[in-house]
C-alpha cells in the first residue's frame, strides 16, 4: 500500500486526529459527549483522504479499505450493543438491587467491596472477555456506592485495570489476544505463562488505590428487594449467551458477536414469553389487572435496546474509523517499522503497549500482526500483555475503560482516570518486570 504520510491529507488528518482528542479529554468542561468531536472528524478524515485520491485518478482502494473497517467496527459494535442490552435487562428485573442488597447484608464496607468488585473483574475477563466483565461490575460497584464519589471513582478504575489484566492472559480475555491467537503467534496453552504478570498488573494499583477508598459502610436499605418474573432465567440466558459467543470463536470458526446476537435473539424470545404470560402474575400482586392500560409496567424487549448507552457505542465506532484512516494512510506501519528497526522488539513492545492507551489497542495489534516482525515466543507474549494491560493508562484506551465511561458520568471521567495513571504505570512496569523473569527466552 502506497504511503500517504508525507502528502497534505496526512499532515491533515494528523491535525484532525489531535483536535478531536483534545475535545474528547476536555469532555467535562465543554460538556460536549465524547462520541461527537471523534465520529465528525472520523468521516472528515476519511473524505480527505477520498478527496486526495480522486484528484490523484482514483484507484478505490479506500473503498476497498473501508468496506474491511467496518467489518471490524461492525463486530464490536454488536457484541457491545447485545452485552448492555442484557446488562439494561438485568437491571430492569432487579437483579443488581438483589445483589447490592445481598452485598451490604454481609456487612462489607467500601473497602472490602473494592476488593471484591475488583476481584471478581479479574477473574471473571479471561472467560466472559474485559467488556462484558468491566460492564457488569461497574453497574454492581455503582448499585453498592450510594453515589459516595470518593469510592466510586478507585473503584471503576480498579474494575477497568482488572478487566484488562485478567483479560491479557486469556485467548479470548480481550479482542487482541483473540487477534494473536488465532494468527497463530502465540498457542493457546501458552497464554498461561502471562498468568503472573496479569496479576502484578493489578494488584499492584490496586493496593495502592485501596488506601484512597474511604473507610465507610454504605447504608443498609430496609426495603425487601424481589426478583421481577424471569430475572433467573434471564441470568442463565446471559451466560449461556456468553458460552455461545466463545465456542462460536472457538469451535465453528466464526466471529464471536454471531453468538452474541444469538443471545439476544433468545433474550428477546423470553421477553416475549414475559409480555405474553409471564408477568400475569406478578401484576396481580402489585395490584394491575387490565394490563392492557399499563403497558409502560410490562416487560418491552425494545425499551431494554433504547437503554443502551449510544454515547460508548458511536464513540467506538469514530475512534476505529479515525484510527483506520491513520493506518490507511500509513502512519501505524511507519510508527512500527522505525521502532522494530531501530530500537528492538522489547523496547518497541513497551512503547507500543503505551501507544495503546492513546490509540486503540485493536488497529496498534492490528499493524503489529501486519507487519509481523521476526519475535520469539517471548517478544510475541510481551506485546500481547502491553497492549492488553497499556490501555488502563487512560480511560479511553481500551474498549472496557470506554464502556465503563458510559455507566457513570458524573464522577468516573477522563480526567479522574487520569489522576490515577502514575499508579497504573507502576504496575505497568512490574508486569513488564516479572514477564522477564517467567518466559522462555
Amino acid at each position: 500500500m502506497h504511503s500517504l504520510t508525507e502528502t497534505w491529507v496526512g499532515y491533515a488528518s494528523i491535525i484532525c486526529f489531535c483536535m478531536a482528542y483534545t475535545l474528547v479529554i476536555f469532555e467535562e468542561q465543554i460538556h460536549m459527549r465524547k462520541s461527537k468531536p471523534v465520529i465528525l472528524i472520523g468521516c472528515f478524515m476519511w473524505a480527505l483522504i477520498g478527496l486526495y485520491e480522486a484528484m490523484q485518478g482514483g484507484d478505490g482502494k479506500a473503498h476497498h479499505f473501508v468496506k474491511e473497517l467496518i467489518g471490524e467496527i461492525g463486530e464490536l459494535f454488536f457484541f457491545l450493543l447485545v452485552a448492555m442490552t442484557y446488562i439494561n435487562t438485568l437491571d430492569e428485573r432487579n437483579v443488581f438491587k438483589a445483589l447490592r442488597s445481598w452485598l451490604l447484608k454481609k456487612g462489607l464496607g467500601f473497602k472490602k467491596l473494592f476488593w471484591a468488585t475488583g476481584g471478581i473483574t479479574f477473574l471473571l475477563s479471561p472467560i466472559a472477555d474485559n467488556l462484558t466483565s468491566a460492564l457488569l461490575m461497574s453497574t454492581v460497584a455503582l448499585a453498592v456506592s450510594n453515589g459516595n464519589g470518593r469510592f466510586i471513582v478507585p473503584a471503576f478504575v480498579n474494575i477497568v485495570v482488572a478487566a484488562n489484566a485478567g483479560g491479557a492472559w486469556s485467548p479470548f480475555g480481550d479482542i487482541t489476544t483473540l487477534m494473536v491467537w488465532t494468527s497463530g503467534k502465540v498457542a493457546t496453552m501458552d497464554f498461561s505463562y502471562l498468568l503472573l504478570p496479569s496479576i502484578v498488573n493489578w494488584i499492584v494499583p490496586a493496593s495502592i488505590m485501596y488506601f484512597a477508598v474511604p473507610d465507610e459502610y454504605p447504608e443498609v436499605g430496609e426495603e425487601k428487594v424481589k426478583l421481577k418474573p424471569g430475572a433467573k432465567g434471564i441470568i442463565g440466558l446471559g451466560i449461556f449467551t456468553v458460552a455461545t459467543a466463545v465456542s462460536f470463536h472457538q469451535f465453528l470458526h466464526l466471529p464471536p458477536f454471531l453468538g452474541m446476537m444469538f443471545g439476544l435473539g433468545l433474550l428477546m424470545v423470553k421477553g416475549w414469553y414475559l409480555k405474553r404470560w409471564g408477568e400475569k402474575k406478578y401484576l396481580e400482586e402489585i395490584g394491575i389487572t387490565d394490563d392492557r392500560r399499563d403497558q409502560p409496567r410490562r416487560f418491552d424487549i425494545f425499551t431494554k435496546v433504547e437503554g443502551v448507552e449510544f454515547d460508548t457505542l458511536l464513540f467506538f465506532f469514530g475512534v476505529l474509523t479515525a484510527v483506520g484512516a491513520l493506518q490507511y494512510i500509513g502512519y501505524l506501519a511507519l510508527v512500527s517499522e522505525n521502532m522494530y528497526g531501530t530500537l528492538g522488539p522489547t523496547t518497541s513492545n513497551i512503547i507500543i503497549g503505551v501507544l495503546s492507551a492513546i490509540v486503540d489497542n485493536i488497529p496498534v495489534m492490528y499493524a503489529v500482526l501486519k507487519m509481523s516482525p521476526e519475535m520469539g515466543l517471548d517478544q510475541w507474549l510481551l506485546i500481547t500483555l502491553t497492549c492488553g494491560v497499556g490501555g488502563s493508562l487512560l480511560s479511553v484506551g481500551s474498549a472496557a475503560g470506554v464502556a465503563v465511561m458510559g455507566v457513570d458520568r458524573k464522577y468516573y471521567t477522563f480526567m479522574s482516570h487520569l489522576k490515577w495513571a502514575p499508579v497504573i504505570a507502576l504496575g505497568y512496569i512490574a508486569s513488564i518486570v516479572c514477564w522477564y523473569f517467567v518466559t522462555p527466552h
